[in-house]
């Protein structure tokens, strides 16, 4: 690692001066790939766009965040080939020489920063850590990690990163990454990896650095394959869509599972015994049997009439050929195009017994033929997904025979739609419907996989959802994310074996993270009161965080002026600030902001240092973080649901939001779990200006 310029004996000024001479290499890099010429290298247009892309993208990857540090860490080794001393960074930066100025996270040489320790140093002598001030190096903190006189204390600039108040999208954690947090992102791409992780243990950021790792050491493969972020609704992929390029990689598609099922157009909602009956892994069964259900066995020869000769393929011996096909179990597009060369093989085959001598050509012919085609279209029908599913849904007859022995008949009259739709266009498709279509398109041709899928919040899939993500990553890896207590549909996921199950990826490994980073111990330990009743088999989390955070649960009478009263108390504090409340108050809450004349965001939407209160419905509250968090009327959240397991766990997820304070304000009375001998309402009438009332 190359000195920096400065010749001060203060260390602090040694460190801010490598700083500007790494940011200066960093533009001389960015210049440089500026000035490419690429104009004499391409041998084609093709060639010269491709370049040209690679070029763009290198440019980008190459931008100088000024608000984000370019290196947070450095590492002095007792003995390293490579050298001695390392800035761990969040990208590669090199000087004019090629020597490198600060070393990418993900690099080897990178991992002792996030596992060495005093009882396994791995040669570490110096592990030094900095603090910053708007982009501005204002301090660093040394752990000697070989001296034993030197106590075990903890990192007070780590403590601040992790506490550092939160306006704006979500940031990467790749300075404050643990131990168990780092085997994770460094697993290996051959298996997938599956992360129960409690709230604010940082399983969304962990995937993410999992995802960033993998690019890093599996580049080229990956870049062949493809890689995808999966999240469970657009305001989270908008809160998660700066990680990654602040960690030099750009470009990464992401979705939620609606868009990767969108095959018809979504107009209409199912009841929520409906969804789950089409959510269970038994309709891929069914809909195998409607997709199939047009084969017919041959009861005519086929006769194909080439030149003077006429060959025929007897009844008997195109049904062998038919029933070979269904017993291989292959897609059924794909056995529709190799049926014509099955016949057309049988044709050559009483050619050259003949004593003529066909080749390739005249196979390609023969299945090309009239008669043949006529006889697969006969046998074996074109399938339109959609339409085969419209039809499941909207005849009796049909569905009886599909779901036989796997349906009953009260949950087949259940999923039957009211009323028939003329087409699929005019079809009031459901999202559960579109689900049922792309399995009914993967039976008819095979989906395309790409090497490595994060399927976050992934507790709230169905199992027919689950096989839709599954057939996107059937030939690569997955990293699965999410926390079975905080699942709030009727089909959520009862166990991580059985939704691996479903994914396709049976025995992959599962990983438990229970040490939070984020949620303050007060309000950890509040929200935990609820996992007997949500998830008992769930080890409770626990709170790493110094600091208890501001904590404070508070009956009234006037729930509009009382909650409006939090949401200036928690504005005085610096950072972002959540007003969380069943979907129903939505309404009544946004009048009271606008009568009190307070501004607010919709979630997704990002916040600054000038709007700072963002309004959260209940169910899209999930994956999302807040510095301050006012929650309204938890009884409300908990009936929003169509179960009380299920508003509990929403109430749950509701709860674990916050990162530094979090207020719950209530009229109606709080749920027995949270509230074993319920206070007297507040008598006061509660000012906008007014603190919260006595805390529970």
């Amino acid at each position: 690692m190359p000195a920096s310029n400065s010749n001060s004996t203060d260390p602090l000024e040694r460190e801010r001066a490598h700083l500007s001479s790494s940011r200066a290499a960093l533009r001389a890099m960015r210049e440089d790939a500026e000035a490419l010429d690429i104009r004499d290298v391409a041998a084609s247009w093709v060639t010269a766009e491709i370049l040209h892309h690679q070029i763009e993208l290198r440019i980008k990857a190459l931008a100088d965040m000024s608000h984000t540090p370019l290196f947070f860490g450095r590492l002095d080794y007792l003995h390293h080939p490579a050298g001695n001393r390392f800035y761990i960074g969040r990208r590669h930066v090199h000087d004019g020489g090629g020597d490198p100025m600060v070393i990418d996270w993900r690099a080897p040489v990178s991992q002792p920063f996030y596992r060495a320790s005093r009882r396994d140093p791995q040669d570490v002598a110096l592990r030094r850590r900095f603090g910053y001030t708007g982009g501005e190096l204002t301090a660093y903190e040394d752990e000697h990690l070989t001296d034993p006189a030197e106590a075990d204390t903890n990192s007070a600039l780590l403590q601040a990163e992790i506490e550092r108040p939160r306006v704006g999208p979500m940031r990467d954690i790749v300075a404050t990454i643990q131990p168990e947090q780092d085997e994770i992102v460094r697993a290996g791409i051959g298996g997938t990896v599956c992360v129960q992780g409690a709230p604010g243990t940082g399983k969304t950021a962990v995937g993410l650095h999992r995802v960033a790792y993998l690019l890093f050491a599996h580049r080229e493969r990956l870049a062949r394959t493809g890689t995808l972020v999966i999240g469970p609704n657009a305001s989270f992929l908008q809160y998660i869509e700066q990680v990654l390029p602040a960690l030099g990689e750009i470009g990464i598609k992401q979705a939620t599972v609606d868009d990767l099922v969108a095959h018809v157009p979504v107009k209409g909602t199912d009841t929520a015994t409906a969804a789950r009956i089409k959510g269970d892994a038994r309709m891929a069964q069914v809909l195998r049997r409607a997709v199939r259900s047009g084969i017919r066995m041959p009861s005519e020869p086929v006769v194909v009439v080439r030149g003077s000769r006429r060959w025929r393929v007897p009844a008997y011996e195109l049904e062998e050929l038919v029933r070979e096909m269904m017993e291989r179990d292959i897609r059924y597009g794909a056995a529709r195009e190799a049926l014509p060369q099955r016949i057309a093989h049988a044709v050559l085959v009483r050619m050259e017994q003949s004593g003529e001598a066909p080749d390739d050509r005249v196979q390609d012919a023969v299945a090309r033929n009239a008669a043949v085609k006529a006889a697969v279209k006969e046998v074996w029908p074109p399938v339109d997904p959609a339409k085969t599913v419209l039809r499941m849904l909207s005849d009796p007859e049909f569905l009886a025979a599909c779901a036989e022995g796997i349906l009953t008949p009260e949950e087949q009259k259940e999923i039957l739609w009211p009323k028939p739709a003329r087409g699929p266009a005019s079809a009031r498709w459901t999202a559960a419907d579109s689900v049922l279509v792309d399995e009914a398109t993967d039976l008819v041709q095979r989906t395309h996989s790409l090497g490595h899928v994060v399927l976050d919040e992934a507790q709230d899939l169905s199992p027919m959802q689950y096989r839709a993500v599954g057939r996107r990553c059937s030939t690569g890896s997955a990293t699965v994310l999410g926390d079975i207590a905080q699942g709030t549909t009727p089909w959520a996921t009862a166990t991580w074996e059985e939704a691996l199950t479903h994914l396709g990826k049976p025995g992959a490994q599962v990983e438990e993270l229970t040490r939070g980073f984020r949620v303050p111990r007060s309000v950890i330990a509040y929200a935990s009161r609820l996992l007997p009743a949500i998830a008992p088999g769930l080890n409770e989390a626990t709170s790493v965080r110094d600091s208890p955070g501001d904590f404070s649960v508070e009956r009234v009478t006037e729930l509009d002026a009382a909650v409006i009263a939090a949401c200036h108390a928690a504005l005085r504090n610096e950072g972002s600030v959540g007003l969380i409340a069943a979907d129903a108050r939505i309404p009544a809450l946004t009048d009271a902001l606008a009568q009190a004349g307070l501004s607010h965001l919709a979630p997704g939407d990002e916040t600054s240092a000038e709007a700072r209160l963002t309004l959260v419905p209940a169910t899209l509250a999930k994956g999302l973080e807040y510095d301050y968090v006012v929650l309204d009327e938890p009884a409300a959240v908990v009936d929003g649901e169509p179960d009380e397991r299920t508003g509990l766990r929403r109430l749950y997820v509701a709860l674990t939001r916050a990162v530094s304070g979090l207020a719950v304000v209530h009229s109606a009375p709080l749920p027995e779990e949270l509230a074993p001998e319920q206070p007297a309402p507040s008598s006061r009438s509660a000012s906008a200006d007014g603190e919260p009332g006595s805390a529970v």
